[in-house]
């Protein structure tokens, strides 16, 4: 079975040693997206909301990247510093999905990358 490293310009390079994706088979596997702009890789929005508009952008690049869309993902984790902000990143979370309801777990977690506010990763079929 062959891994094939996926990258696109369109999300943040890697900021450290993995790739934005990894296509193995009919699925695909997407790294943890934060709210860096890929231009700048600055992170942008100062709310979990605001931060989780780039985190969507960023993890629609990456599927796009694969030749891939949020409604081919089956499964997110949504990593937050607080449960506190539950609420506004799943209006921003579902405004992105649509009707479509891929599984998913929300977890608390201590500390995020470049101090982020919300991650996400996903799981998306290709086929």
């Amino acid at each position: 079975m062959t891994l094939e490293p996926i990258h696109t310009n369109d999300a943040p390079a890697a900021i450290g040693p993995y790739s934005q994706a990894i296509k193995v088979g009919d699925l695909l596997f997407c790294s943890g997206q934060v709210a860096l702009d890929p231009a700048t890789m600055e992170m942008v929005g100062d709310t979990a909301a605001a931060q989780c508009e780039q985190v969507m952008k960023n993890l629609r690049a990456v599927l796009e990247g694969a030749g891939c869309s949020l409604d081919k993902v089956v499964r997110t984790t949504v990593y937050l510093t607080t449960m506190d902000d539950f609420v506004p990143v799943n209006e921003v979370y579902g405004r992105h999905f649509g009707d479509h309801r891929p599984a998913r777990a929300a977890i608390a977690v201590k500390q995020l990358p470049k101090n982020g506010l919300v991650e996400i990763d996903c799981i998306a079929a290709l086929s």
